[in-house]
Order: C-alpha cells, then sequence, then structure tokens
C-alpha cells in the first residue's frame, strides 16, 4: 500500500505567503523560502506552491524563488499560477521544480494537459480543480475561484485523467479556510472514477480531518495551509496520529 502524503500548500502574493477564508481575505503567513525549508525538515511529504496573483511581474519573481527553494530543501515540490505553455514548464523545471500544477489554463485549453503530458511526463502534470456545490451540483471555478464555468467537477476529472494528468488537485471551495473538514463525499466519488491519484484540499482543521480524508475520502495526500502556517497543527504529531489511525505515512 502506498504511503499517504502530507503536504503544506504556500499561496504566495507577492512575494509572501497568504492565507484566506473561501478564497478571500487573506492575511501574511510568512516568507515562503523560510516555511519551505521548515516544513522539509519536519517531514512533509511534499510542498506545493501557487502564485495566487500570477502576472508577467511576478512570474520573473516566481522563477527566482523557485530557485531558492530548491536550493533549501530536499522533497519534491510542484509549482502552479500563471502557467499556460510548455516553455512556462521548462522555465520552472529548469529552476528546480518537480511539477507543476494548472488550472485556468487546462480549463481553456485542455490540449496542454496532453502536450505537457507528451513533454514531461505524466509524473509532472498535475491538474487543480476548484470546485464549490452550486444547486447540489459540483461546478469547476476559475481566475482562483472567482469565475464559475459550465464544468461538472467530476466530467472534468475524469477528462484531465485520459488526457493524461498525473494527479488531481481538487480544493473545495465550500470548504476552504473553515476548518471544517475536507469534502470527504466529493473525494471518494473522485478517487472511483479516475484512476491517479487525488489530493485532498480545503477544510483541514484537525487531526481527525486529515485521518477523515484517508479513511472516508479516499485521498491519495492531504494539502493544507494555515493550520501548518500558524502552527495549529505539527506535522512530525499529524503523521504519528495518522499512523495511530491505520493510515500508512512516512515517518
Amino acid at each position: 500500500m502506498l504511503a499517504k502524503r502530507i503536504i503544506p500548500c504556500l499561496d504566495i502574493k507577492n512575494g509572501r505567503t497568504v492565507k484566506g477564508v473561501n478564497f478571500v481575505d487573506l492575511r501574511d503567513a510568512g516568507d515562503p523560502v523560510e516555511l519551505a525549508e521548515i516544513y522539509s525538515a519536519e517531514g512533509a511529504d511534499e510542498l506545493v506552491f501557487l502564485d495566487i496573483s500570477a502576472t508577467e511581474e511576478r512570474r520573473k519573481t516566481l522563477v527566482n524563488m523557485v530557485r531558492s527553494v530548491a536550493g533549501k530543501i530536499n522533497i519534491p515540490f510542484t509549482v502552479g499560477g500563471g502557467i499556460s505553455s510548455i516553455e512556462d514548464v521548462e522555465i520552472l523545471l529548469n529552476n528546480g521544480a518537480d511539477k507543476v500544477s494548472i488550472n485556468s489554463s487546462a480549463v481553456k485549453n485542455p490540449q496542454l494537459i496532453n502536450d505537457l503530458a507528451q513533454k514531461f511526463g505524466s509524473q509532472c502534470v498535475v491538474v487543480a480543480i476548484d470546485a464549490k456545490q452550486i444547486d447540489g451540483q459540483w461546478i469547476v471555478h476559475l481566475v482562483g475561484g472567482k469565475v464559475p464555468t459550465e464544468l461538472n467537477l467530476f466530467d472534468w476529472a475524469v477528462e484531465v485523467a485520459e488526457r493524461g494528468a498525473g494527479e488531481i488537485l481538487f480544493t473545495s471551495m465550500d470548504n476552504d479556510g473553515t476548518k471544517n473538514g475536507f469534502a470527504n463525499e466529493a473525494l471518494a466519488k473522485l478517487s472511483e472514477l479516475v484512476n491517479i491519484p487525488i489530493i485532498a484540499s480545503g477544510g483541514a482543521g484537525n487531526i481527525q480531518h486529515f485521518v477523515d480524508s484517508f479513511k472516508e475520502g479516499n485521498a491519495d495526500a492531504a494539502l493544507a495551509a494555515s493550520v501548518f502556517h500558524f502552527k495549529e497543527i505539527e506535522i512530525k504529531s499529524l503523521k504519528q496520529e495518522l499512523r495511530n489511525n491505520g493510515v500508512e505515512v512516512r515517518l
């Protein structure tokens, strides 16, 4: 059985780590490079960096940051935000990223998933899907959750997997920042529908929520931000507790 992964997420804006609730009300959470180094030392399995307000100028900033982080950590890390071409991905991988996360650009140009998987390998391509429930349907949203689409979460996840994505990072916008737990029903359905790893995101508030994401949601990895940034949960104790609950993790 593959070990479940714990992944701190660093949302980057103007070179700083920020955290909000339901994708708004952002507050500062520290220096991304320092946080990355701490998480790597504390036993995180991977890191995710999302440039949540990527523009051309910040893209350059992000590349410098990726390079700085790569020099400080020894775990895989995924970079996302404003990636829309093979060239964007080449630059990030050449500066130390291990994987890239695409979201809006994949919806606007689904062929991009095929192209990136073909060029760099599926293991490199994470498709992030932000969705929230509208009239009982999980609807995919773009641009940091601001723009609803007509896509259904589950249909899009199946297409993404068929096009060659290596992983899906599913964020429940309804749960994001609420600390009420992950969207386990949706996670369980996703893991039934596709045969690639699903990363749970949105809603972590305590250790039991992580246990539930793996046991009820069948997630392959769980991602969180504020509970780690503000020291509400220590990664080492989280992993020990997961193991105590019969969840296989690397200690």
